[in-house]
């Protein structure tokens, strides 16, 4: 599978509008969290970002630390053509590759998107990016999907890859999901 998921891969998805994950704007769980947020001084990082609602939102609600990053560019184009978005905080790379230091990171449709086999390693470098104290917050699916991606999982699955770097975990059955989702996402709120 890994050999895939790539960069190509991704990009013929965009141009053919093949983008079921896309919801069109921030998730109402994600939005309800940003909404409390006080200091928007946070430096934020979005991996697998996609067309980035989520960073538009942040933006436009005063965070000028948010960072987005994806394996493609098109979607960050048009973020950029949204709202103004700085090209300075985008970064087009492989998220496993990437080197910076955030007080949260957002996970919305990364975890979903990579191959099953690389969760550890993605647990390994959110540790990585993230500060003393930093958060990881996000969806993650709580069901099985045929084929994939996305890829779906369990709670318990999730919690094995997520106990080595986190002391606090709040994983929780997502009460504000869009309808299609309803039932089958978990809110987390992961602490260093």
């Amino acid at each position: 599978m890994k050999n895939e998921l790539t960069k190509d891969f991704w990009e013929e998805r965009y141009l053919n509008q093949q983008t079921g994950w896309d919801i069109g704007d921030v998730s109402a769980p994600l939005k309800t969290y940003f909404d409390q947020l006080k200091d928007k001084s946070l430096r934020i990082l979005i991996p697998g970002c996609g067309n980035a609602y989520e960073a538009e939102y942040l933006y436009r609600n005063g965070f000028k630390n948010v960072y987005v990053l994806d394996y493609v560019q098109i979607p960050l184009e048009k973020l950029h053509e949204r709202c103004g978005f700085s090209k300075k905080n985008m970064f087009v790379e492989d998220f496993f590759l990437h080197k910076g230091q955030y007080d949260l990171i957002i996970e919305q449709t990364m975890f979903c998107a990579i191959d099953p086999d690389r969760r550890g390693d993605y647990a390994k470098k959110v540790d990585e990016l993230l500060l003393q104290s930093g958060k990881l917050v996000g969806l993650f699916f709580n069901c099985d999907f045929e084929g994939g991606p996305p890829f779906g999982g369990t709670k318990e699955e999730y919690l094995e890859y997520f106990k080595p770097y986190f002391s606090k975990i709040k994983m929780e059955e997502c009460y504000n999901s869009i309808p299609p989702r309803k039932g089958r996402e978990l809110f987390i709120i992961l602490e260093k």
